[in-house]
């Protein structure tokens, strides 16, 4: 499988990336930093934040035979937005 193309979300705040990453770690990945790359489930993801430009950009690296990279990416952009549009985030 090839890499997706990343996704890339604008006008993400510190403390909404800070919920992202403990929303992340809660699920079972392995996130830390403002980049990297984790895997879990058979799937790997890689990120790069940037406080400054409150930029995120997220990639979904491979997925397995059973869940499409599609999907994989669709449901980042639904998690990754709920805390974006959060009222008590931001």
């Amino acid at each position: 499988m090839q890499p997706s193309q990343p996704q890339i979300f604008s006008n993400v705040s510190p403390d909404q990336y800070a919920t992202l990453i403990r929303n992340a770690n809660a699920s079972g990945f392995s996130l830390a930093g403002n980049s990297g790359a984790a895997s879990n489930f058979g799937m790997e993801v890689s990120w790069n934040y940037s406080p400054e430009s409150r930029e995120l950009a997220i990639q979904c690296l491979s997925a397995t035979l059973f869940l499409k990279p599609e999907a994989v990416n669709a449901k980042i952009k639904t998690l990754v937005e709920e805390v974006v549009r959060s009222p008590d985030q931001g």
